[in-house]
C-alpha cells in the first residue's frame, strides 16, 4: 500500500495535520470529512484545536493496522483539503 500524499505512517496510523484559516474553516471541513466517514462506517481518531485538525486513521476491526480502508478515506480527505 502506498501512503497517501500529505500523510505520514505513525504508530501503525496514517497521520496528517491541516491547518485552516480560522475555526469555521477547520469546523466545516471535520463536517465534509464526517459524513464521507460515515458513509464508509469507518470513523477517524482526530482532534481540533482552533484552526488545527489532526487525524489519525487505522482500522480498529483489522487490529488498529492501516488498511485499504484507511488509504480511501485518506484520499477522499485530501480531496477535501
Amino acid at each position: 500500500m502506498k501512503t497517501p500524499q500529505n500523510w505520514t505512517e505513525q504508530k501503525n496510523t496514517l497521520y496528517r495535520k491541516i491547518e485552516f484559516k480560522s475555526f469555521s474553516e477547520a469546523l466545516a471541513f471535520m463536517v465534509r470529512v464526517g459524513l464521507e466517514a460515515e458513509k464508509m462506517n469507518h470513523h477517524p481518531l482526530w482532534t481540533n484545536v482552533y484552526n488545527k485538525v489532526e487525524i489519525w486513521l487505522s482500522t480498529h476491526d483489522a487490529g488498529d493496522i492501516i488498511t485499504e480502508k484507511d488509504i480511501q478515506l485518506a484520499e477522499k480527505i485530501n480531496a477535501i483539503v
